[in-house]
């Protein structure tokens, strides 16, 4: 269509600021697809000189900022409340109204400190992610150029101003490289292609023009030429536009609700919740057995209830909640600092260590947007170097003639391709060009040689069937014989093979014409002679195949989910050594239940042809089969398997919104980045499970020695403020764990919090500690004068106060496995020695209940802790060997 400003009214001019009623609510570009321009405009109550200022600031308050979500930070208070929900802090906080009800003060402000302190660090983590984020938005374009007046009688003037002010109803330009900040009608249009891969991943430009007729009601919204929607970008031409829809109201908003549907318990939440289960299950059960016991066999009664209480919280991980959230702060602070990577959601460092399946596309990950040729043949098959001569003759004016907002990268492989070939091309002088066309898939250079001045050349490079489909002769040797059916099929086939080994094949026609002055456009390009074909081949990755051989090693299965040709992206994974086997098209899993296509998918390595919904359905099914998933995206048509994986991935460049939904973004999309937070995340994880492993196990060993003297003893083992302090000790020095070294054992494979792999190791290991609690017993025996009276039983409650200290810090030593101890963890283990030996010799023994022990006994004890040592590295090292093959 061509579009004057003549041609249409205005409806500005029926009146002043306070006529403009807008147009109705709630328009969708949907709305405005069967309509024509002008009645658009009507419907927009617009015009091609553009709204009033004032008109647009009354559109701005009434339908709100052209944003499709919002992007305010969460308060603190919300980010306090939201960390509260914690199952961890949950079960704290159950912990501290029950020891308040007892008036137990003193345990439950330890508790209540806790808690506050790990919603804190929590806070904190996601507080500096956020301005992380704000700081990659400012890297965006903010800006669109829009036609605006400042009264009735005042010429329209083009300038800049916030995308977020856009209104519906302003009339916008377009140019190479700018985002289309809304979803628009075109009124006028120069050669206008566009970006449309961010919504539906088709990755070659597709061409947009205006039109007086609308197409046909059943052609899809996208492919209509005169719409363009909010979200894609200009890749060359130029035109003016409508915008007709804002903010929420736009087809990428659509989209971006479609991508939000709940994804369910991620990896860590899963985890979380079943470790939380297996403590909740023991605190209900050991208070009720600790006051029966008491009570049939003692005779005590509620005032044992202080001390059922302080055995529960000795078996809690109070620390646990905050051991995490400084483990995963930690974790996620040295990868933004050394790598780049930005971990949004702290749990979402856990699910990037325990992925066992990471998907993500080819483009851009596995391959560069750089082809390079791979053969030059001519019509037989044979390599012809004539036909990249010409084909570099097409390259060489398309770039200079044609109005590209940046070169493409295959007349640049052609040209490189052509001068490492040596050589002259064939004389000639540019006369015009015909970019690209997604519609006929070709371009076209007009040339004239020197010696011919009366004749134009057309040389014509596209996609293989569409310019053999324009061309009637073929070049044979030095003649031209006629390219009869038979021939054109055989063409077509030869080309589908080597499409099936993953070439891009691009077809090179000749046709001579009359010179003219005149123009010359796509209905030119017939009666073409068949040249022959330029096969060019992605470039991969630099880096791509090491990153892919170590995730293997490291027990990641890698999923390539794409758009493109099956064979493409199985040429690509074999050309990194990444088997592709055999390469499912995503219609087979149309008809397939959740449980088949999980299969398959775990079978297969490469889904190609694939739409946005097949990426979710299959990364959907996957998880609910077990696995841990990672998704690696940058458009909003990846937002529906971002949100269905575990953990969403995205790179610094991808989309404003991707990057909002994502859980962690890296500085580039590179496998090597994906690599080194995955690994960040396995040390976190791992050394929270040995914080776990170590604290449960000595818990419970305590607890089971607690009950046992309770049996034995005419008085309580142990007091319930020495309880508390004993926990507070043992809480400060578990500090030490969130800066520990994993084993690299555990590096080497996916690490999760698994309750059951938790509850089979303190099984074994918490009876074993409870039996160096008995053996202390005999020793105090021996060694200390204690009975039913108070200096007895002070005796008894130092000698095990100070046992209780040793052992959990041999624990801490071994238990760990056999490497090397950091400094933080040495100093937390020599706290731990310090305290139990000087305690009962200080002040505040009495004032604990606590007295002063003899020398003997810490000799006994020395050989006890020592014994118990040796016997804790032996049935370490035999539960490693046994359960070295489990997952």
């Amino acid at each position: 269509m061509v579009w004057a400003p003549e041609s249409l009214p205005d409806a500005g001019r029926r009146g002043g600021p306070e006529a403009d009623g807008g147009p109705p609510d709630h328009v969708s570009i949907a709305d405005v697809a069967g309509l024509t321009s002008l009645e658009v405009l009507r419907l927009m109550r617009s015009g091609p000189r553009g709204l009033l200022e004032a008109h647009a600031e009354d559109r701005l308050l009434r339908y709100g900022e052209n944003a499709v979500a919002p992007r305010s930070p969460a308060s603190w208070l919300r980010r306090l409340a939201r960390s509260l929900r914690d199952p961890f802090a949950m079960v704290l906080l159950c912990l501290g109204l029950v020891s308040a009800a007892i008036a137990s003060w003193g345990t439950a402000c330890v508790v209540l400190v806790l808690v506050v302190v790990s919603c804190v660090l929590r806070s904190g983590g996601e507080y500096r992610a956020d301005r992380s984020m704000a700081a990659l938005r400012e890297l965006v374009a903010t800006t669109a150029t829009v036609r605006r007046r400042a009264d009735e009688t005042a010429a329209p003037v083009s300038r800049e101003i916030p995308v977020d002010h856009l209104v519906p109803g302003d009339v916008i330009g377009l140019g190479p490289g700018d985002l289309v900040p809304a979803d628009v009608r075109l009124l006028r249009s120069s050669g206008l292609t566009v970006h449309q891969a961010a919504l539906t991943g088709e990755s070659h430009p597709v061409a947009k023009h205006a039109v007086d007729v609308p197409a046909d009601a059943e052609t899809d919204l996208f492919d209509r030429p005169y719409l363009c929607f909010h979200g894609s970008s200009v890749a060359s031409g130029s035109g003016f536009a409508v915008v007709v829809a804002t903010g929420t109201g736009t087809r990428f908003a659509g989209a971006h609700r479609g991508g939000m549907r709940d994804r369910g318990p991620s990896s860590f939440d899963r985890s979380v919740n079943g470790i939380s289960w297996l403590l909740i299950r023991f605190m209900l059960l050991i208070p009720p057995v600790v006051l029966l016991t008491n009570a049939a066999l003692r005779g005590r009664g509620l005032e044992a209830l202080p001390f059922a209480i302080a055995v529960a919280v000795g078996l809690t991980p109070e620390m646990l909640p905050v051991i995490v959230t400084t483990a995963l702060a930690r974790g996620s602070a040295v990868l933004a600092r050394s790598h780049g990577v930005i971990v949004k959601r702290l749990p979402a460092l856990h699910d990037l260590g325990a992925v066992d399946v990471l998907f993500t596309d080819k483009t851009g990950t596995l391959t560069q947007d750089l082809p390079v040729l791979d053969c030059s043949l001519g019509p037989d098959g044979r390599h012809d170097p004539d036909v990249l001569r010409w084909a570099a003759v097409n390259s060489l004016w398309t770039l200079q003639l044609a109005d590209l907002p940046n070169p493409d990268a295959l007349d640049e492989a052609i040209l490189d391709a052509a001068e490492r070939l040596g050589g002259t091309l064939p004389a000639s002088d540019g006369v015009a060009a015909l970019p690209f066309d997604p519609v006929r898939r070709s371009s076209c250079a007009v040339v004239q040689s020197p010696d011919r001045t009366a004749v134009h050349t057309l040389v014509v490079k596209g996609a293989a069937e569409d310019v053999l489909d324009r061309c009637t002769l073929v070049r044979a040797g030095a003649t031209e014989v006629e390219l009869d059916a038979a021939a054109r099929g055989r063409m077509r086939r030869f080309a589908e093979e080597k499409a099936a080994e993953g070439l891009r094949l691009l077809a090179v026609g000749l046709a001579d014409r009359p010179a003219r002055p005149g123009s010359y456009g796509p209905g030119d390009e017939h009666d073409l002679t068949f040249l022959g074909f330029v096969g060019l081949r992605d470039t991969l990755t630099p880096h791509a195949e090491d990153a892919l051989a170590v995730l293997a090693g490291r027990g990641v299965a890698v999923k390539v989910l794409t758009g493109d040709h099956p064979g493409t992206a199985a040429r690509a994974c074999r050309d990194l050594g990444l088997d592709p086997g055999t390469v499912v098209v995503a219609d087979q899993i149309d008809g397939l239940t959740d449980a088949a296509v999980a299969e398959l998918a775990m079978r297969s390595t490469v889904v190609a042809r694939c739409t946005s919904e097949h990426k979710a359905r299959i990364v959907r099914a996957l998880r609910a089969a077990g696995h841990t998933t990672g998704f690696l995206g940058d458009g909003v048509n990846d937002l529906p398997a971002l949100r269905a994986a575990d953990v969403g991935i995205c790179p610094s460049d991808a989309v404003d919104v991707t990057r909002q939904t994502a859980d962690v973004v890296l500085a580039s999309k590179d496998l090597t980045a994906i690599d080194h937070a995955i690994m960040a995340g396995r040390r976190s994880t791992g050394n929270i499970v040995t914080y776990l492993r170590i604290v449960l196990s000595s818990n419970l060993g305590n607890v089971i020695a607690m009950l046992g003297a309770g049996l034995l003893l005419p008085f309580l083992p142990m007091l319930p403020a020495q309880v508390l302090v004993q926990n507070l000790c043992f809480d400060a020095a578990q500090l030490a764990f969130a800066f520990d070294r994993p084993d690299p054992a555990v590096l080497r494979r996916p690490s999760r919090l698994r309750p059951r792999d938790l509850t089979r190791f303190i099984a074994a290991f918490g009876p074993l500690n409870a039996l160096a609690d008995l053996a202390t017993f005999a020793v105090l025996a021996s060694a200390v004068p204690w009975s039913a009276q108070v200096t007895g039983q002070s005796a008894f409650h130092s000698g095990w106060f100070v046992e209780n200290l040793l052992t959990q810090g041999v624990a801490i030593l071994v238990l760990r496995g056999r490497r090397h101890v950091p400094l933080p963890l040495g100093i937390a283990v020599c706290f731990l020695a310090i305290v139990g030996v000087l305690l009962p010799l200080s002040p505040l023994a009495p004032l604990l209940g606590m007295t002063t022990l003899p020398f003997a006994y810490y000799l006994l004890v020395a050989i006890v802790v020592l014994l118990y040592g040796v016997v804790l590295r032996a049935a370490t090292a035999f539960f490693e060997r046994r359960h070295a093959d489990r997952p």
